[in-house]
């Protein structure tokens, strides 16, 4: 099963949702769920905000924050994923900002990339990477490793949820 397929699947056992908001990967996380059969039952859509404007503008990242640190930064990612997910009616969101290539971006180098989670407790979780490869390594790496931080906080839950009902009785 791919990441897409168990992290749809995990959410539709939990009947939640899903929101995406992409930069670098340009549609590509979207794609990958929405090849999944029955994604409709869980995915709500996306948000490809490649101009940094954008950002701001549909997902409300703060304005200032990107003025001072540009958008590939780990608290523009945090904030793209909750953003989506208010602004498109989800209970998680995930995003990816970062540096495809070929050129640095913001100062950053190639292959330095945000993968942000936003989920309905409110907290989220943000890993940095740092990638090599080509342009299309670096954003197929991008796609699978925002599905992994969803999955592991989606199984997290799990469990944690599991614990507490199990705990009860």
């Amino acid at each position: 099963m791919s990441e897409a397929a168990r992290v749809l699947a995990l959410l539709a056992e939990r009947g939640g949702t899903l929101a995406v908001a992409e930069s670098l990967t340009g549609g590509l996380v979207a794609a990958e769920l929405t090849g999944v059969p029955g994604a409709s039952k869980t995915f709500r859509g996306s948000v490809t905000a490649y101009a940094t404007a954008l950002k701001e503008q549909l997902l409300g990242v703060d304005g200032t924050l990107l003025a001072a640190r540009g958008a590939v930064d780990p608290e523009v990612a945090l904030q793209m994923a909750a953003g989506v997910r208010v602004r498109l009616g989800a209970d998680w969101g995930i995003a990816t900002t970062g540096v495809a290539g070929p050129d640095p971006q913001d100062g950053q180098p190639v292959g330095t990339v945000y993968v942000a989670v936003a989920g309905p407790a409110g907290a989220g979780k943000v890993a940095s990477l740092r990638l090599n490869g080509d342009r299309a390594e670096i954003r197929r790496e991008s796609v699978r490793s925002v599905l992994e931080l969803l999955g592991g906080e989606l199984s997290g839950n799990a469990r944690a949820q599991d614990t507490e009902q199990n705990g009860g009785n």
